[in-house]
């Protein structure tokens, strides 16, 4: 069983999370923000959480941003898709492609790379890893039996862009076809906007209308 908290921060207000195991009380961050948003909102809790690993699930600029900050606060290891590497890298220049040149940021450190179906262990949560390619190169997902933090695949009625660098509209539908495999029971937690489950998208998303004919 875990616990979420959810952040939205920076100017692209993105939801980063807080996920707790509340057997044993261990956290993992799931993506970062652009700024030292995050870090300060976490080091205000109290209690402290126990922060044990850092989740990304893109490495755009919102996403990511804050890769370095949190490392400083949180020493604990950092997971990006194995696809994602080369958009990781492109961290230093992305502010760039949005016009906001002085929003550029370091990459940080990557300890662990994640590949379709691998499991992490959070205390004794396990959380499974599901790539879905388009919105980026190697972006994926996190669930365990409740919950899945999809990042930018898709969000309450709508779906990740596919008009930036490195994006991929026929990787995209893939991805989603892939993503509504899984239960329908799944509550989606997006990198912008409200909570929704995959019953929802399913029935009323109109990007999905593809899996409705």
């Amino acid at each position: 069983m875990i616990e979420i908290d959810c952040f939205t921060v920076g100017a692209f207000q993105v939801n980063t999370y807080l996920v707790k195991d509340v057997a044993t009380g261990a956290c993992a961050i799931i993506d970062t923000g652009e700024t030292d948003e995050l870090v300060k909102r976490l080091q205000a809790l109290q209690p402290a959480p126990d922060v044990q690993m850092i989740l990304l699930t893109h490495a755009h600029l919102d996403h990511a941003g804050a890769l370095v900050s949190l490392q400083q606060a949180f020493d604990v290891p950092t997971y990006l898709p194995r696809l994602e590497i080369p958009l990781f890298e492109t961290l230093p220049k992305q502010g760039t492609w949005f016009g906001a040149p002085q929003m550029n940021r370091p990459c940080g450190r990557i300890d662990h790379l994640v590949d379709d179906g691998d499991i992490i262990q959070l205390g004794e949560t396990k959380l499974h890893f599901i790539s879905t390619p388009g919105h980026t190169p190697g972006q994926g997902c996190y669930y365990d039996q409740e919950h899945i933090f999809v990042g930018d695949t898709i969000f309450a009625g709508s779906v990740g862009r596919t008009d930036l660098p490195m994006s991929d509209p026929d990787l995209a539908q893939k991805s989603l076809m892939k993503l509504m495999g899984l239960s329908s029971k799944l509550r989606v937690y997006s990198g912008h906007g409200p909570v929704t489950t995959l019953a929802e998208e399913r029935t009323n998303n109109p990007f999905l209308r593809f899996l409705r004919q």
